[in-house]
């Protein structure tokens, strides 16, 4: 990290740039489709009758993806580790974004029966291979594109992208609930999709820009791409910084999808709320998100990300019950504020901190593959099932109590401070030197 060759202006725009809008058009259309899961899908792509059994179903396609994500994590990461960055963020892309604007060309239940819900599974299923590597990847380029003391800032890029493509994903649903609830049940909520088809277009070109980082150039030098194993050396001998990840990811996306996913579901079928009220709130929130995640990369230079990650879990266990009282409230404001303390400012700090910490964990040669192996996997076993937990738990409670789903997010917080308690980062350096010394003189 100390010889790392500092960027010029314009090569740092240019790459903050490609991984911020890559990550946003991304997850753009990642989010689009939990949120549609929680709001249309139901009603759409399976059966008329009961509402909870639809949004289960609902719920269900949406950790169809979550299975697929660790597959992609894997096989892009083995490839971003063998080939470079560049033409992982490059393939996943195309592969995430033409499936999500497919999504948008799918007829419904009432016209094609359940070839409905199986084509919208296989769609998921692409969706969540090219998601399962994206953000693990854009983590490995940023903190690789990173100078002396800015890995902190530089590894927050892709959660700034992840927060913008979720502001405008949101500000889009909240202006088509806004218009008209059933025009939003129509037609309406097909045009984000579509839509997606011209921004993979836009991202793909940006995407292509992007320079390969010096690290893994180096390790061109000093290891033959056909002499490496990445996954082989990763189970071998980073097995443990792979744990630290995947401990961490659990409990960030444990309480991540649940604030962001469920809370739609929740406000619309127990609550009563309009599906405005908690789009606005995550419209506020993201806007909160895009400026706290800067300002939490700088902060993670000057303390650390170990301490902010604390500090982060801490956030979400605080917040544990109060959430819901906020959103049982019923009102707008209300119900915002606890949109954006929970997801605009303890989430999304715990996201900016994760790029320096999370990467830093591994050395170079299998980053990429650690990362995607590690976040994916405890992803699938968080995030994509957290919302069906939530869903299952109020749905078992006779008065719809939501004491279980608090209890999750303690759970949650709890493994965010075990994860960063557990940092791996001495031992990952230690090691990274140790490759790179010629072979004489080890």
């Amino acid at each position: 990290m100390a010889s790392r060759p500092e960027l010029t202006g314009t090569e740092r725009r240019r790459a903050a740039a490609a991984i911020i809008v890559g990550s946003a058009l991304e997850w753009y259309d990642f989010y689009l489709y939990a949120s549609m899961a929680a709001l249309v899908f139901g009603g759409v792509f399976f059966p008329a009758g009961n509402g909870s059994a639809a949004t289960l179903a609902s719920f269900a396609t949406f950790a169809v993806g979550f299975i697929a994500r660790p597959f992609g994590g894997i096989v892009f990461g083995a490839i971003g580790d063998r080939f470079g960055r560049k033409a992982t963020l490059s393939i996943t892309f195309l592969v995430m974004g033409l499936s999500s604007g497919c999504i948008g060309l799918l007829p419904g239940y009432a016209t094609i029966g359940v070839a409905a819900p199986l084509l919208l599974v296989v769609l998921r299923l692409l969706q969540g291979l090219g998601a399962g590597a994206e953000f693990s990847s854009a983590i490995a380029m940023s903190y690789e594109y990173a100078g002396s003391g800015k890995t902190g800032r530089f590894g927050s890029w892709p959660a700034l992208g992840v927060n913008t493509g979720l502001f405008v994903s949101s500000l889009t649903i909240t202006l088509l609930t806004a218009i008209d609830e059933n025009f939003l049940y129509g037609f309406g909520w097909r045009i984000p999709f579509l839509v997606g088809f011209v921004l993979v277009g836009v991202g793909y070109v940006v995407r292509r820009r992007l320079p390969e980082t010096h690290a893994f150039e180096e390790l061109e030098h000093v290891t033959p791409r056909k002499g490496r194993k990445p996954l082989i050396e990763l189970v071998l001998g980073n097995w443990k910084p792979l744990l630290v990840v995947m401990i961490m990811t659990i409990g960030y996306n444990g309480a991540s999808y649940v604030f962001k996913t469920f809370s739609l579901s929740y406000l619309k079928t127990d609550v009563g709320a309009p599906a405005s009220y908690g789009t606005f709130g995550i419209t506020l929130a993201s806007v909160a998100a895009i400026i706290v995640i800067p300002v939490v990369g700088r902060l993670c230079d000057r303390v650390d990300s170990r301490r902010v990650l604390l500090a982060a879990g801490v956030g979400v266990v605080a917040l544990a019950f109060p959430f819901f009282s906020l959103l049982d409230t019923g009102d707008k404001w209300a119900i915002a504020a606890a949109l954006v303390l929970a997801t605009g400012l303890v989430i999304p700090a715990a996201l900016s901190a994760q790029g320096d910490f999370l990467a830093r964990q591994f050395p170079v040669h299998v980053r990429a593959s650690g990362l995607g192996t590690g976040r994916e996997v405890g992803g699938a076993l968080a995030g994509g099932f957290a919302p069906l937990w939530a869903v299952a738990l109020v749905d078992a409670s006779p008065s719809h109590s939501t004491y279980g789903v608090s209890l999750m997010f303690v759970g949650a917080g709890i493994l965010l401070v075990v994860g960063a308690v557990l940092d791996r980062t001495r031992r990952a350096r230690k090691a990274a030197a140790m490759r790179q010394r010629p072979v004489a003189a080890r």
